[in-house]
């Protein structure tokens, strides 16, 4: 699932039900744990604080 983002073209996730969703579909590739947040952020522009919230209740 290696491909390049530009970043004028990165989606901004800052809802929570956005996040879960990529979290789902990159952990359906095998991204877990370090990866998955390395993953994340270079796809979108990431709220990390509701990243983290969600990852911890989910």
């Amino acid at each position: 699932m290696e491909q390049f983002v530009e970043e004028s073209m990165k989606r901004r996730l800052t809802e929570p039900v956005d996040i879960l969703t990529a979290v789902s579909i990159l952990k359906s590739h095998g991204y877990w744990g370090d990866e998955l947040i390395i993953a994340i952020t270079r796809i979108f522009y990431v709220d990390l604080d509701t990243f983290n919230e969600v990852v911890g209740t989910a």
